[in-house]
């Protein structure tokens, strides 16, 4: 199993497509959390919370979420986020200029500009491993020397 190859203190990050599945149920929702569950190494970006809640107010918008439905996930996203529940990185203009440079670098890949500025947080900061459900964005990191997980 996956979470037996991970050391306890490995730097985890999580995408936009792995934190919203800790809120809105889907298939891998309840894998994914029992893996997460008690690890004191996971990190996540300001992309990441801005695109999980824009997920969710599409999803209101699409009338698969109740008003009501959505602020309560929106609320539990941002108190998680100020809770320390994980480590929470900058966009900073050196993020950017690491998602340019993958940018031109990864050319087997069609890397999307989100994706390339997930990657970027997640290797300066530090991350061994990125958890996501993205296929595309995957192979990128990989590419990148991350590790990829998905639970």
């Amino acid at each position: 199993m996956v979470q037996d190859a991970v050391g306890a203190h490995a730097g985890i990050y999580l995408d936009s497509s792995a934190l919203a599945k800790l809120y809105v149920p889907e298939p891998e929702s309840d894998a994914l959390e029992a893996f997460l569950r008690g690890r004191q190494d996971l990190m996540t970006s300001e992309l990441t919370i801005t695109e999980v809640l824009s997920a969710v107010a599409r999803r209101r918008r699409e009338g698969a979420l109740s008003a009501p439905q959505a602020l309560q996930i929106r609320d539990a996203v941002l108190a998680d986020a100020e809770s320390g529940s994980f480590h929470r990185l900058d966009m900073s203009p050196l993020v950017h200029r690491e998602a340019e440079r993958l940018l031109f670098h990864i050319e087997s890949v069609a890397l999307r500009t989100l994706d390339a500025l997930h990657i970027a947080a997640a290797f300066l900061g530090s991350a061994t491993y990125i958890v996501t459900y993205d296929v595309r964005m995957q192979a990128a990191a990989l590419h990148a020397g991350l590790k990829t997980i998905e639970p």
